[in-house]
């Protein structure tokens, strides 16, 4: 399957102001692009590439003042399978798990799990274990959430999304973070893009999206499993752009100074 996929996003800039973007496929996902992969920056800018502590592909720029844009549009290979269901799936006891997933145990900006804890215990520690547990979790916290996008929220938690009952895709995520990590299982937070491929086309797209993986115990060994408490289903063409504890790790940009988001639009399509 062949996606098309891209955006064009613009701010208005008050100064000079650095910013960090994480705009680029992850580099796992770099072998499936088809056609070029390249940020056009309006008005042109000097771009620094890194890859972050956590393999993300990041850019460090300095934006004029005035309006500036950054965009893409590329194409990607697909599978055109959906997210893996695996039951059998176990849960690795700490002891054995590696030590370059232990950070994902832990609490972090937006997965506050010294606040759930014990919520967490009491509501899934008589669930089925490995996946079923961690199915469970999503579950709930499908239920838990509303999901509306009016009422986002930058500096909400996953212990403030239990309380308020609502959010966006991010608050899912985090939550769901946050419950796996109380429960001894290594999660970690996802952003990317994903369309309407598969599914009934939403009537208000929003083609970036969070989700989150899990570390367990699979039929082929140890690896991380896409779940997506926001939508609760296996879904078709994933394209992973960052990976972290949380979003501080994945933010698409931070803006070191005043930056008024002008223009968002977001692009992904199954062309054949």
């Amino acid at each position: 399957m062949r996606i098309r996929t891209g955006f064009d996003i613009a701010y208005e800039m008050l100064q000079p102001t650095p910013m960090i973007l994480m705009l680029s496929v992850h580099p796992t996902r770099m072998p499936d692009v088809l056609t070029p992969h390249v940020l056009t920056f309006d008005p042109p800018v000097n771009v620094h590439e890194y890859r972050d502590d956590f393999g993300n592909l990041c850019h460090r720029i300095m934006t004029p003042p005035g309006r500036f844009t950054v965009s893409a549009d590329f194409e990607v290979a697909d599978s055109g399978l959906p997210d893996p269901v695996v039951p059998e799936a176990k849960q690795i006891p700490v002891q054995d798990l590696p030590d370059a997933v232990l950070v994902y145990l832990l609490g972090s900006r937006y997965c506050d799990t010294d606040k759930l804890s014990q919520t967490a215990w009491s509501l899934f520690g008589s669930a089925p274990e490995g996946w079923g547990r961690v199915q469970a979790i999503v579950d709930y916290v499908h239920d838990r959430i509303r999901f509306d996008y009016q009422r986002a929220d930058a500096t909400r938690t996953a212990h403030d999304g239990f309380m308020q009952r609502e959010g966006v895709c991010r608050d899912f995520a985090h939550l769901a973070i946050a419950f796996c990590r109380c429960m001894n299982f290594p999660a970690r937070y996802a952003t990317g893009y994903l369309g309407d491929i598969g599914v009934p086309k939403d009537p208000a797209p929003m083609d970036f999206s969070a989700w989150f993986e899990v570390f367990l115990e699979g039929p082929e060994g140890p690896r991380w499993y896409t779940f997506d408490a926001r939508h609760n289903r296996p879904r078709i063409g994933r394209i992973v752009m960052a990976r972290g504890r949380d979003a501080t790790d994945c933010a698409i940009s931070t803006n070191f100074g005043f930056a008024n988001l002008a223009r968002f639009d977001v692009h992904t399509d199954e062309i054949g």
